[in-house]
């Protein structure tokens, strides 16, 4: 039987959009709530934007990288949270993506699986029969009520009697959920911390992060798509940014939509469209909302075209993918405040989108990975010939 067509970027993209509406309608309970409403997940999961990263002989997409920028950006224009959610999971099920084959087939054995995770190894592992009995707490595990299994890293036992951190998957009903996230930003987004207690790791579900991160991967089945081809960083970085530039083009549609009903209280100004002040600081927020898409698609361009084997990823090129998320951030973060600063008193009510639209950005640009001084740091270093200072490159 002939596999399915697999659906085109635009055909995605268009789907995205018009999950909008249902999004947006949402977007407000969800922040009451800190977790995404049931109707958005089962309207993503439905659409298909789970399975963005799914290999495609479980049906999965198996979308490049432009085009899960192209489609998550799309669903930040309805909600941050559910977009941020969605690049989460697509983060994680492409790194379990990269676990020996027969893992996958249990992880992957319902289609429709919803994974969730971090990389941060605040777990430790003791060696058991047969495994590693694992402990420890996660924090920011966006998208944990509604996942099935969370991809972890520990620290474990290495062969040099050391200690190293593994990556590994576990099942969500072996860990406990701690109701934590209660925040400014992203409070939709649900990322509650998980605690491990006592809870068994086959070997086989097991991979060390240093042979991750030098991309020595598990999967035989995977080792031949461009899409598992690309280093862990890059892909993770291609993956965040979507929501980013989504988001400044969210901000930049309501203050637009916004605009022929306002004045500008206590001036002569009737009409705030007719502000000298106005001109500037929508031409100022647009440009850098475009600034932002260019530094987004020349990070995913980057990623694609390695994965297709357009030569071998230099230092630079590793640094410069963190320095170009980094940058969407910085721009989208800034032009959603010069239109949230512009937007008068009455967006501070919680029912106008643009003040939540600039907290998620301000959220998105605290992450440790996304901040973009850490990243400009990082490419800097490496530009005046220095050694990168971190592994995550």
């Amino acid at each position: 039987m002939a596999l399915a067509q697999a659906p085109t970027r635009d055909e995605l993209v268009r789907s995205a959009s018009e999950l909008t509406p249902l999004l947006k309608s949402h977007a407000s309970w969800n922040e009451r709530n800190r977790r995404l409403h049931e109707d958005a997940v089962r309207a993503l999961s439905e659409a298909g934007f789970f399975r963005l990263r799914l290999p495609a002989r479980y049906g999965g997409l198996e979308a490049d990288n432009r085009t899960a920028v192209d489609v998550i950006a799309e669903l930040a224009k309805g909600d941050g949270s559910a977009a941020w959610v969605t690049g989460v999971n697509a983060i994680t099920t492409w790194m379990a993506g990269l676990l020996p084959d027969e893992v996958q087939d249990v992880v992957f054995a319902d289609p429709d699986v919803r994974l969730c995770g971090t990389l941060s190894p605040t777990g430790m592992c003791v060696p058991a029969d047969g495994g590693l009995v694992l402990n420890g707490k996660w924090g920011f595990i966006s998208g944990a009520h509604h996942a099935r299994w969370q991809v972890v890293v520990a620290m474990a036992p290495a062969p040099d009697g050391g200690f190293w951190p593994i990556m590994t998957v576990v099942p969500m009903d072996e860990l406990e959920i701690v109701d934590d996230w209660d925040t400014s930003g992203l409070r939709g987004t649900g990322s509650v911390s998980t605690v491990a207690s006592e809870v068994f790791v086959p070997n086989e579900r097991v991979l060390p992060l240093p042979l991750v991160l030098a991309e020595q991967y598990a999967s035989r089945a995977n080792a031949g798509s461009p899409v598992f081809r690309a280093p862990l960083l890059p892909t993770a970085s291609a993956l965040s940014v979507g929501t980013a530039v989504g988001l400044a083009a969210a901000a930049r549609a309501e203050f637009v939509e916004r605009l022929p009903t306002r004045k500008i209280t206590y001036t002569g100004y009737e009409n705030q469209n007719e502000a000298p002040l106005t001109h500037l600081q929508l031409a100022e927020a647009t440009m850098q909302v475009d600034e932002a898409v260019f530094h987004a698609h020349r990070l995913a361009d980057l990623v694609d075209s390695k994965g297709a084997g357009n030569g071998p990823w230099t230092l630079e090129e590793r640094v410069r993918a963190r320095a170009d998320m980094g940058r969407a951030v910085r721009l989208s973060k800034q032009a959603a405040d010069v239109l949230n600063e512009a937007s008068g008193g009455s967006s501070i009510y919680s029912d106008v989108p643009i003040q939540r639209i600039a907290r998620d950005l301000h959220a998105i640009g605290m992450h440790a990975l996304m901040h973009p001084d850490t990243n400009d740091e990082l490419y800097g270093r490496v530009l005046c010939g220095l050694e990168p200072d971190t592994l995550y490159i």
